[in-house]
Parts: structure tokens; sequence; C-alpha cells
């Protein structure tokens, strides 16, 4: 789907705009009044921290509401312990949110889908985010994730988009005590953005005046929130029609000099973006890089991508692009700082300030930028602050016991541990749902498609990334709502794509990204996986189609044999492929999957779908629901080791599958994540 731009009005309508609609700053006066002249006297030194969390994705507890258990790993519990002891380090302190805050766990579902909140309550991460004093927030991609009515209510805004009631006839509901700001979403009725773009906050600070007294002074700190343009596709059902986006750059070289000309000592961009080097667009998912070169910028909070910054030792790609200082924290001279994910890591940007007799000045040369970690230096965490949990407590216990209800029973146990080399335990499951889904849809409902064969992909979207303990993994007994929470992570909804052969190629093609080439030649270890995500290693688990995936070639040139029951593919058969509305709206690049070839956009979840599939079915097992591979790796001998690495302890569960060419090469591959090297055999998988 092509993005929908909408030109920037004039900058200065846009002030008279943002004037009549109480946008931008706690000083919303017009720019021609001029700033009050300070009685801070010239010289006078302050150091203020600017404190940054980002993508929480409602880990409030330090807890796994799909395993049931404690994970001490995460959790807004224990940043707040580190969030507590960076302001006794740093007095002046600012703390602030980058977004991607109310959705991801099964709580955030639990107060969206399952007992919606009402409108007089505050979310649960809003809460505990109330309690610590958030002073601003910026507002990511998986906001939108639940729908405008839902994001308006939360959020305590009185949206004017379509499909919402006038703002003169909604009620004032409960939302964050911070200001929530983004500059580059704006509503297609109005033409105005959707939140505040900036604010200003007056921060009251100590600080030390040239001759060594301590005195109390103001400073004036401009945030401004920017979010993935690529939003319209991933939330299209939400968002299509109702809002548009512009260019994070084109947005911020609008609005910074107005936040100047009202005021603002200092300009702190909150970015929901990683860096990207690549030729600037409008529509560009990650476009921090650009905002570090628009003038005025003094610090940037930076998230998405779910990476540490800084990180001397980082192989990222981003953190290590032309400009970018990783062990310093700077992108371009601007200090910047990405903590992490899910509450694992505190960014911190220390900065010393002195005032030049007209404005508060950075001192660059002092800048200081970290990534506090959970974990301390001896491999422990630090403690979790027990009034977290006891603000929340109603809204986990009642979370808890959602998802402990049982919907079925399986004999055996569905993991993603070797999804990646060819176990389809906990991947049948879901494409099952998904194409009898479709299925019985087309039938009653699109006779014109009812000829075609209706085929289903999914992925393992728990693979890994954050050590040995992110994988699905339910054990064979009963199944209970968490089981399904587990196996399908996201509150996405079904869609069907009507495509060809030459469509699924290219789909199989992009997936394959997950490995890297293998020479096999080499006699050293070669790593098999890649760091493109799991969540995008889309796979068919059908008996009917069948394909290889040769890790020798180059990346498009490795899907071999095609088959559809039997039969090549060729490049104009035409198929159904039920998947999801991230992937059939653009979501994750996959050639010609951009929105054009969805024949039907279910209202419900895949989630939901795949609860009731097996309450229909009511006895899962491995004969009927987890072993049906589509396919398999090119055989091939290699010199040396091919290698991956999974959970510790685990070869039982790759044998248990039928994958006996797997090995364990190393028990700990020394990450402290909990994980093994394992080894394939290439020239005997299957």
């Amino acid at each position: 789907m092509m993005n929908r731009q909408f030109p920037l009005l004039p900058l200065a309508l846009m002030v008279t705009s943002l004037m009549l609609h109480g946008c931008g700053s706690s000083d919303d006066s017009p720019v021609s009044v001029p700033v009050p002249a300070s009685t801070t006297a010239t010289g006078t030194k302050a150091t203020l921290a600017l404190l940054e969390t980002t993508d929480l994705h409602t880990n409030v507890m330090s807890y796994d509401y799909f395993k049931l258990a404690e994970d001490k790993s995460l959790g807004f519990e224990r940043t707040a312990t580190l969030i507590s002891a960076a302001r006794k380090e740093f007095p002046n302190n600012l703390l602030l949110d980058n977004g991607d805050t109310i959705q991801g766990t099964a709580l955030s579902d639990y107060q969206a889908l399952v007992n919606p909140i009402p409108c007089d309550q505050t979310l649960a991460i809003y809460k505990v985010m109330n309690q610590f004093g958030y002073e601003g927030g910026g507002i990511g991609n998986h906001e939108f994730n639940y729908g405008l009515p839902y994001l308006n209510q939360v959020t305590g805004n009185t949206f004017n988009v379509d499909g919402i009631a006038d703002p003169s006839q909604q009620k004032a509901c409960a939302g964050p005590k911070f200001p929530q700001v983004l500059a580059n979403v704006y509503s297609a009725k109005t033409k105005q953005p959707l939140f505040q773009p900036y604010k200003i906050l007056t921060k009251k600070v100590s600080a030390t005046t040239p001759d060594g007294k301590t005195v109390d002074a103001e400073i004036k700190v401009g945030i401004i929130g920017f979010t993935p343009p690529t939003i319209l596709s991933w939330d299209k059902r939400w968002l299509d029609g109702k809002v548009y986006t512009v260019g994070v750059k084109e947005a911020a070289e609008q609005f910074i000099p107005e936040m100047k000309a009202k005021g603002a000592d200092l300009i702190v961009v909150i970015s929901h973006g990683g860096l990207d080097n690549g030729p600037y667009s409008p529509t560009m998912e990650n476009g921090s890089y650009y905002l570090s070169k628009v003038a005025g910028v003094d610090a940037m909070l930076i998230g998405h991508s779910h990476q540490t910054f800084p990180d001397a030792a980082s192989t990222v790609s981003q953190f290590n692009l032309p400009g970018v200082d990783k062990a310093a924290g700077t992108v371009n001279g601007v200090p910047t700082v990405m903590g992490n994910f899910w509450g694992k890591t505190l960014g911190l940007i220390k900065l010393e300030l002195n005032y030049d007799g007209k404005a508060w000045v950075v001192d660059k040369t002092k800048t200081v930028t970290q990534a506090r970690n959970i974990i301390n230096a001896d491999k422990t965490y630090v403690a979790v602050d027990p009034t977290v949990g006891a603000t929340i407590d109603a809204e986990h216990k009642a979370t808890i016991a959602y998802v402990k209800t049982p919907i079925g029973s399986s004999d055996y146990e569905m993991n993603s541990y070797f999804a990646d080399v060819g176990d389809p335990g906990a991947i049948e499951i879901v494409n099952q749902a998904q194409a009898d889904y479709v299925a019985t849809y087309v039938k009653a409902n699109l006779p014109q498609y009812a000829s075609l064969p209706v085929l289903s992909v999914s992925a393992p979207f728990k693979s890994g990334f954050a050590g040995g303990t992110d994988y699905t993994d339910v054990m064979a007994g009963p199944v209970a709502i968490n089981n399904a929470a587990d196996l399908y992570l996201y509150p996405n909804t079904v869609y069907a794509v009507k495509v060809t052969g030459s469509d699924i190629k290219n789909w199989l093609e992009t997936a394959a990204k997950r490995f890297n080439t293998i020479d096999p030649t080499k006699t050293q270890a070669q790593a098999l996986i890649s760091n493109f995500p799991g969540y995008n290693f889309d796979m068919f688990t059908s008996p009917d189609i069948h394909y290889e995936i040769d890790v020798t070639q180059p990346v498009n040139s490795r899907i071999k044999n095609l088959t559809y029951k039997g039969a090549a593919i060729n490049s104009a058969q035409e198929f159904i492929v039920a998947t999801n509305n991230y992937r059939a709206s653009g979501g994750g690049n996959f050639p010609g999957i951009d929105g054009s070839k969805t024949i039907y956009a279910s209202p419900d979840a895949n989630r939901d779908v795949l609860i009731a599939y097996i309450k229909n079915a009511k006895n899962i097992t491995r004969a009927k629901n987890g072993l049906d591979r589509s396919w398999s790796f090119t055989k091939v001998t290699t010199a040396g080791p091919v290698t991956f690495t999974s959970a510790q302890n685990k070869l039982a569960l790759a044998q248990a599958a039928g994958l006996n060419y797997i090995s364990v090469l190393q028990n700990d591959d020394g990450s402290g994540k909990g994980l093994s090297v394992y080894g394939l055999d290439l020239s005997k998988a299957q």
C-alpha cells in the first residue's frame, strides 16, 4: 500500500492552528510574544539527566503470562529501581517514555479486548508511570494496534477523526498525567496533528552560579515525538482514510524552529525509530538518523528496534553507520540513547548546561550517555520495586485468572526451539486454524474464489531474540488461553490474499533470508541464522505443498522444487493464502504482498481464531497438528560445522520432532542468555 501523503501546512498557518488547538507548550502564547528575561546569572551551570524507557510493551511485572511464572529478565518493576537510583544520583532529571507502551502482553490484551477498561479508569501501565512521575512520552507504532477509539480513550484525548464522535460529544477519559507528543501523524478530517506535536516543559533545577552559590533555575525543555510512518500499512484496518503521516524530517524542520521561538532552551527528540542512513524517504520506518541532522536537536531518545545504545561492543548494523559513535552514544554528534525493550534497560543522557546570558547551552564535551541494565555486574538482577506490583495487583491477578481458562489438550509439547531448522510443532496448529477459518469464509461469502486452494503461512514469533526463555513452549497436557497466546504472540487479525505461484516463490525467498549463506568448503564454524527477524520466517506446514531451502545459495535464489500436490507450481497458478493484517498490508517488505492482493480483511484476531479452533478440536496431537513439514533443507555436505543457538537442554525435543540431524556442540554459548550452540548436519537434513 502506498502511504497517503498530504502537504505540510505553511508555518504561519500551523502556528495559528496550534494556538487555537492548545498544542505545543506550557507557554502557549503566540510566538511573537517575547520570552521574559531570565534572572539567571550568566555562567550559571546545571546538570540535567534525561531518563528514557522505551518499548515497555506493558511488561509492568517481571512475569511471563504465557508460562505463568516469574521472569527476572524484564519488567518495569525492576526498571523502576534503576529510575529511583538515577534520581538520587541526578536530582535534576526528566523521565520520558518512547512509546510502544500499551500493547504486548496478556495484561494489555485483557484490558483492551477481553475486559475493556472503562473510560474513568487508567491503564495499568499508565498507572505505574503516573506513580513514578513521568514528565512526557512519545507514541510508538504499537499504540495503534487496538484502533483509534481505544487509543483516544486510554490516552485521555479527544481525537477529531472519522469513526469517533465529535470532540464536543466525547467524555473526558482517564489517561496518563504526562503529555504525549507526536508530530508526524495527522487527522485526515482536520489536517491537524492527531496528538500535540510537541510540548515545552518548564523544568525547575538546582544550579550553581559562577561564584559557587546554589540557586534554583528554570530550563525550558521542548520534547517532540515521531512514530514510523509505516503504521499506515501495519494497521491499515484501523487507520486507512482516518489519519495520514508526514516525513519525520519535514515535521521536525517545521516544528523545531517554532519550539525555539517559544523559548525552548533544549530540544529533545523522542523518536520511535532506529537508525537508517539509506536514501531518505518521508515513509521510511527508521528515520532517527536524519532527525539527528535537523538543526537545533540537542538530544535524541530512540527506540523501536529493541536494541541497546550506546554499546561499544555492538555488532548491530545501524550502530555501525558513518557518524554513529556506539561507544560515546552520539549520532552525527547528537547525544542519543536507546533503552532496549520490555524494561530491560534504562537509557540515560547526562547533559552539562551553561547559561550564556540568553539561554541554556549544552556543553557537549561533558555529555555522558549510558544504557543501564537491570542485570548487575555479578549477573544477578536488580531488586523489584514492590510499590509497582501493589499498584496493579488487581489487574495482574485478573489477567492470570483469564489466561488460565482451559480450551483443550495436547499430547505433545508444542514449542519453537527448533522451528528455524524444521520443527513445525508450534506452527502447524496456527496454520490449520487460519486456513480453516479462511476456507469457511470463502465458501460462504466469496464464491468467485471457491475453486482456489487455500493455504496458510505463519512464523515462529518467539525464536530466541531475547534469550533462552524467548521461545514458544506449551507443555503436553491441558491447553489454556495463555498457551494460545504463546502460540500466537501478536494481536493481529486474519487476512486472506490471492496470489500466484510466482508470488509464493518470492514470498518464500524473502522468508529464507532468515538464513546466512553457507559455504560448504569452509572448515570453520558457520552460523546458520541471520539477523532477519524470526517473526518474518513465514512457512507453510501442509502435506499439499513442498519446497526446499538451499542455504548454500545467495538470497533470492534458495527456493527449489516448489510443488503443490506433487506437481510443480507454475508462476501463474492462483492460490489463497491465509496470513495476518501485518503481512498482507506490506509488513516485512515481502515482494508483491503490499495490500493490493487482500480479498478478505477479517475483523477476527488470529489468536481468537486459534482459540476457537482448539476448542473445536479438543484434543491436539502431534500426528494431526504438528508433524507436517512443507519444507526441508537441500542436502549438502559441509567441510565444517553449521551452527545455531537455541535454549539449553532441549535436544530431546528436536529428537521428538524427528530432527535427528541436530547435535549439541556447546552447552553454554557464553552470552549469559541461557542459550546452547547446536550443530546442524545438512547432509542428513530432511
